[in-house]
């Protein structure tokens, strides 16, 4: 009755440790540092070529940057909640399955040792010792082993089930905490992004007539111009770099396949000449241990001769045909497979989580084939059209559609988000590499959504339509370029 009420006994203590979730994320901004360093160096590369250092836009840049940050990740953490919720939603239901089973394994337990104690739980010594008769033993026997098999299977079963209710209540209990933690995450995003959009509209009634002054400079529009240029060529110079270490990369390691295979190849041949050398000595040996039983059956014959005659008569006797003695073969050599040469296995390196990469999500060709048929990024008016004079300036390089504050910007096909940041004239931006030396430009964005490394569908949101970068109306700046040179999107996308 002791084990019983132990393995009744549950419910386990659960101390504040982190959670998996937490775990998950430390993990993924680890494995995203490595490309957002090279980002950054690239950035800071093409700050070190600009000529003029004042510019109005710059000093909202960590505002913009911030407002950005926290508007993707009160999105991030929706998403996360709402996954969260739906786990916590299947664990109870297999909570409730568990502990229902438990209670109908608890009772089952007791009916059985209750009946057991009613009949007197006989055991088998003093039934042997009884002196009744065999058959009868022999049945009693045989139905106290059943009982014994079905309650040690019952026990077994209660036991695993009992491990399922805690693992189970473990990992709510993880559910729980992950909530919790995203809940005070949103608290302190809402509070970050309400502080920064008060100080973002405090700099921009400071800086308003500045901003309008240099936005109707040739000057700073030529300059954004070359910055946003040299900002894809380096990209596209990253990109293609990438691109060929992975290559070489996928080259090392399917050389290393084709030596361990031929090393394996060479191993099994070995282990196969060394059993055919193992097989022919044997037989060799069976042949010689043949031939010399031949010989003293002969030298037998010869002297039993011998001794019927009293002389030696020089005879030379039909040698006896002997049949080739079937080999006997070893066990081992018999019924395993042929053994393979004990080669030292080296340590194979430990999985690792695809790192972040900038090679597209989509192959060389998949673009172009979409001339014509691709959506607008989002719903507005085109207030600016490519190739559009820009005053004295420079003609426009893409196409502005004027739309809300916060309105979502979406892909207009499958790709990989290679530049996601702030940058002096277009604001908080994202680039989507879509293979084939194609690229799509996102700019003066409220807030860009996706991070470098990741890929898009067609359709998906990306970005949130805004005025940063000093930009006098809201909505979104979009370009398209082949090899590095903008050309007019109309033809492509149905705007």
């Amino acid at each position: 009755m002791l084990c019983l009420a132990l393995l009744f006994a549950s419910g386990a203590a659960h101390g504040a440790k982190p959670t998996e979730r937490s775990k998950q994320k430390a993990a993924a901004e680890a494995q995203r540092a490595g490309l957002q360093q090279k980002l950054t160096a690239l950035k800071r590369d093409i700050s070190v070529t600009e000529t003029a250092k004042d510019d109005a836009a710059d000093t909202l840049a960590e505002s913009e940057e911030a407002i950005s940050n926290a508007n993707r990740s009160l999105r991030d953490l929706a998403q996360e909640q709402n996954d969260t919720g739906v786990k916590l939603t299947a664990l109870g239901r297999e909570r409730e399955q568990l502990t229902a089973t438990v209670s109908k394994q608890k009772g089952q337990l007791s009916e059985l040792l209750r009946e057991q104690y009613v009949a007197g739980n006989e055991d088998r010594i003093k039934l042997l010792l009884s002196g009744d008769n065999p058959n009868r033993i022999n049945r009693d026997l045989q139905l106290m082993a059943y009982v014994s098999q079905a309650q040690a299977r019952l026990l077994e079963s209660l036991r695993a089930n009992l491990a399922a209710v805690e693992k189970n209540q473990a990992e709510v209990q993880n559910a729980k905490d992950e909530l919790e933690e995203i809940a005070q995450e949103e608290r302190d995003q809402k509070a970050l992004l309400v502080q920064e959009k008060a100080r973002r509209a405090t700099l921009l009634a400071n800086l308003s007539q500045r901003l309008v002054a240099q936005r109707k400079e040739a000057g700073n529009v030529e300059r954004d111009e070359q910055r946003m240029g040299n900002l894809v060529d380096k990209l596209a110079k990253m990109i293609a770099e990438q691109a060929a270490a992975e290559a070489a990369e996928k080259k090392r390691q399917e050389l290393l396949a084709a030596q361990r295979a031929a090393a394996k190849a060479a191993a099994d041949a070995k282990a196969a000449e060394e059993k055919r050398q193992r097989l022919a000595a044997a037989r060799a040996k069976a042949e010689a241990k043949a031939e010399a039983k031949a010989q003293a059956d002969r030298e037998r014959i010869a002297r039993e001769q011998q001794n019927k005659s009293g002389k030696i008569k020089p005879q030379t006797p039909a040698p006896v045909p002997v049949p080739a003695p079937a080999v006997k073969l070893d066990p081992i050599d018999n019924d395993e497979p042929p053994q393979v040469a004990k080669v030292e296995p080296k340590p194979e390196p430990k999985a690792e989580p695809p790192r972040p990469s900038l090679g597209p999500a989509a192959p060389a060709g998949a673009f172009a084939s979409l001339k014509g048929q691709m959506r607008a990024p989002l719903p507005g008016k085109v207030e600016v059209r490519f190739g559009s004079k820009r005053g004295d300036g420079p003609s426009w390089k893409g196409v502005f559609i004027r739309a809300s504050e916060g309105t979502e910007v979406h892909a207009i096909a499958a790709g990989r988000v290679v530049f996601s940041d702030w940058l002096r004239g277009f604001g908080n931006l994202i680039i989507v590499d879509h293979g084939g030396q194609y690229m799509s430009i996102y700019g003066n964005n409220q807030s860009v959504l996706k991070r470098v490394g990741d890929a898009v569908k067609a359709g998906d949101a990306i970005s949130t339509a805004g005025n940063s970068g000093g930009n006098e109306e809201s909505g979104l700046y979009f370009e398209l370029r082949y090899q590095g040179r903008a050309f007019d999107p109309a033809g492509w996308v149905k705007f």
